[in-house]
């Protein structure tokens, strides 16, 4: 599928999802948010072995919505708004393969929002995080009042949502948000070596593993627990279970397939 506001590229098993509107500082729009709901969806099940998403030019990975598209919304229109949003990152979370955030520089609002629904996040040491959206009236939307709570904590999101400051990389990393800070040269580097890494393991084992994490984070224990047991039986089915088994006791490196 051909995109207007989105460059997409495949070296190896790994995609590079870029958000190109460095004009807007790559601010999400209704046609950006369009795009990446079909390129998620497309890429559900992915044989990719993991996708590392990251903004145009060196200033920003998102800085946020785009504001003046919003200014002249109505409550009907800010609603649909808000659930395009929610839809996309829901569906970049629900991706099978891991989907590392590599943030290059301000991820504001709905760029931050974007990266909490993305599986790890690295971030160049000039990375500026933030939800700011009190500051004109509203309110994060696209998931960051639920995914931030869930990720930093109660007390942490009440912080960073009701002041709307602004945070670097190293704050984040210190609350467990940040995987990792990077020079800002290296940071694609970083993605890719995690990216290869992962690359190295099986694809179904950790589609199950993702898939487990996102289903039993917020209920009960006891209810995670049965997701975790289902997801492991399952494996048993496949071919990459059979082939890590017997290449730990072969005392060789796994050929993993993806089935």
């Amino acid at each position: 599928m051909a995109y207007e506001t989105l460059n997409f590229e495949v070296k190896g098993s790994v995609g590079y999802l870029t958000i190109n509107r460095p004009s807007a500082m790559n601010a999400l729009n209704s046609q950006v948010l369009r795009e990446m709901t079909a390129f998620a969806d497309e890429h559900q099940k992915s044989a990719l072995r993991c996708i590392i998403i990251s903004g145009a030019g060196d200033k920003a990975f998102v800085a946020g919505a785009d504001i003046k598209e919003m200014e002249s919304m109505s409550e009907a229109e800010a609603a649909r708004f808000a659930q395009n949003g929610q839809a996309a990152f829901n569906a970049i979370e629900s991706i099978s393969c891991p989907v590392i955030a590599a943030v290059n520089g301000f991820a504001l609002g709905g760029g931050m929002e974007l990266a909490l629904s993305c599986d790890i996040i690295l971030a160049s040491e000039k990375a500026k995080f933030g939800l700011p959206e009190v500051s004109l009236g509203l309110l994060p939307a696209f998931g960051g009042t639920q995914r931030l709570a869930r990720s930093a904590g109660l007390f942490k999101a009440r912080e960073m949502i009701f002041t709307g400051n602004f945070y670097s990389a190293q704050d984040l990393k210190d609350v467990g948000i940040v995987a990792k800070v990077c020079a800002p040269d290296a940071l694609l580097s970083e993605a890719e070596t995690m990216a290869a890494t992962i690359a190295t393991r099986s694809p179904v084992g950790i589609a199950a593993a993702k898939n487990a994490i996102n289903k039993g984070f917020d209920r009960l224990l006891s209810e995670g627990l049965d997701v975790e047991v289902q997801s492991f039986a399952k494996l048993f089915n496949t071919a990459d279970q059979k082939e890590g088994t017997l290449a730990f006791v072969e005392k060789r490196k796994p050929n993993f397939t993806g089935k």
